[in-house]
């Protein structure tokens, strides 16, 4: 019948909601979002200047009172952002480690590809968290004049909680990770016991028969689905949000913040070009594969990544790139491309730590190296499972913040410019998935690919039924 293929189609969508979440924000991205929240970034800046005391044109008290009231979106926008973090987080980890069909290529070619990306993507994190320690960004605002007392209060509640680290208090600390009580968890925003929680939720999902997983699957990625359409509704007043959080901000602390930001851009595209420096490393090393030749044959792939700022919209390509220009198999192609984009967020990993030592220099926060631990360990495993769209990283970066002690509102200096952030990382982000495609071809095991062993046994087979001439 003619109305058989729509149908299916649809039915096939209703059934892939990481799809339709990609062709709902990529559809924000046709609709020239960027360039609206770029706007609303230059007017905001402007509009702060202009009723900053630099300028002398209002009154401090009423500047205070507009800045407020222009930042009432913003603060709207960061409610509904955090509102859904948890459930968002929860439900991604699990649809991504149980949504995995290929078990087979999951238990040959899975524990070496994610001890691979687990310690590409802690090595991108301590490079972020270094290059910012060393050029500190944040130096340059001053950020406690908007939290005075809200950072008195965290430093605090930080020293407190962990005051002084006893090596005997560490395995009591170990196992404080594991929630006793996951629903508390989830209520007390303890975002490092959800996603442990969620993984090994996850684990345990994956390895039950699928007539029985699938009824917690459906439901999982309803709610997956959800969360997202909650972003996209706040991505809606982002332009707007960006203006009013921007003109309060900058009202406050001046033109010092232009060149913060400035700073900071500089900082993170520096920990991105040496991250890519590091694959190209890991090529040499572990694949023998030239780099130049590399780069040559995925420029399209990175072009693509950077346009959409999405690893999801180019996984078709990608893997066609690793398969027909990198001579990587298309068993191992295929089944690391698609994990690659929900674990292996290696430039989302280096922004978030860059980002959060920024903001801790900006509000004077003092991280203490077991916070940064903590910082490395749950951006980890917030990224497993994160749908591969566009803005997902401010996502990420909010549970991070809470994690921390950094108020949240910093996201609000960093969100005008993460529009162009996001989409250099998501290219990095593709650079290493198909480095990493190219050190699992030739490191692994299955690299000789199973496809290919079993085309060529059925050939020979053929060849020997074949009457002779």
């Amino acid at each position: 019948m003619p109305t058989t293929s729509p149908d299916v189609s649809n039915d096939t969508d209703r059934r892939n909601p990481v799809h339709r979440l990609t062709v709902h924000l990529l559809g924000l991205v046709r609709g020239r979002l960027w360039v609206k929240i770029l706007i609303g970034m230059g007017l905001g800046l402007i509009t702060g200047l202009a009723i900053g005391p630099e300028a002398g044109i209002v009154p401090v008290n009423i500047a205070r009172v507009v800045g407020a009231w222009l930042a009432l979106p913003g603060q709207l926008f960061l409610a509904l952002i955090q509102m859904i973090v948890i459930p968002l987080v929860f439900a991604s980890i699990i649809v991504g480690i149980a949504g995995n069909e290929d078990l087979e290529q999951l238990k040959r070619v899975g524990p070496r590809i994610v001890a691979y990306f687990m310690v590409t993507t802690t090595l991108a994190i301590v490079l972020g968290v270094g290059v910012a320690t060393i050029i500190r960004p944040g130096r340059m605002i001053d950020g406690t004049q908007l939290l005075d007392s809200k950072v008195e209060t965290v430093e605090v509640d930080t020293d407190e909680a962990l005051g002084e680290v006893d090596i005997g208090d560490i395995p009591g600390r170990i196992v404080g990770v594991l929630p006793q009580n996951p629903l508390r968890a989830m209520s007390s925003g303890e975002m490092l016991q959800v996603v442990l929680f969620a993984i090994i939720f996850g684990a345990a999902l994956a390895a039950l028969p699928a007539n029985r997983s699938r009824f917690l699957m459906l439901p999982l990625a309803t709610l997956q689905d959800v969360c997202m359409r909650v972003v996209k509704w706040a991505m809606l007043i982002a332009p707007l949000a960006v203006f009013g959080l921007l003109a309060n901000v900058t009202s406050q602390l001046g033109f010092d913040v232009l060149a913060g930001l400035g700073v900071y851009i500089l900082t993170v595209l520096l920990g991105l070009l040496l991250l890519v420096g590091l694959y190209m490393l890991i090529l040499m090393v572990l694949s023998r594969y030239s780099p130049r030749k590399f780069m040559r044959s995925i420029r399209e792939v990175q072009l693509l990544a950077f346009s959409t700022a999405s690893s999801a919209a180019v996984m078709p390509l990608s893997m066609e790139t690793a398969e027909e220009k990198l001579g990587v198999p298309a068993s191992v192609a295929r089944f690391i491309i698609p994990l690659g984009a929900t674990i292996n967020m290696d430039g989302t990993a280096l922004y978030q730590g860059a980002a959060t030592v920024f903001l801790a220099q900006v509000f004077n926060v003092n991280i203490s190296p077991l916070q940064l631990i903590l910082v490395v360990v749950t951006v980890v495993g917030a990224s497993i499972g994160t749908p591969a769209t566009p803005g997902v990283g401010i996502i990420i970066l909010a549970t991070v913040l809470s994690g921390v002690g950094i108020p949240p509102e910093g996201v609000a200096l960093i969100i005008g410019v993460d529009r162009i952030l996001d989409m250099t990382r998501t290219a990095v982000n593709v650079t290493g998935d198909l480095t990493a495609c190219t050190v699992m071809a030739r490191w692994s095991s299955s690299g000789t690919g199973m496809e290919e062993k079993v085309e060529k046994a059925l050939k020979r087979v053929a060849s020997v039924g074949e009457p002779a001439e």
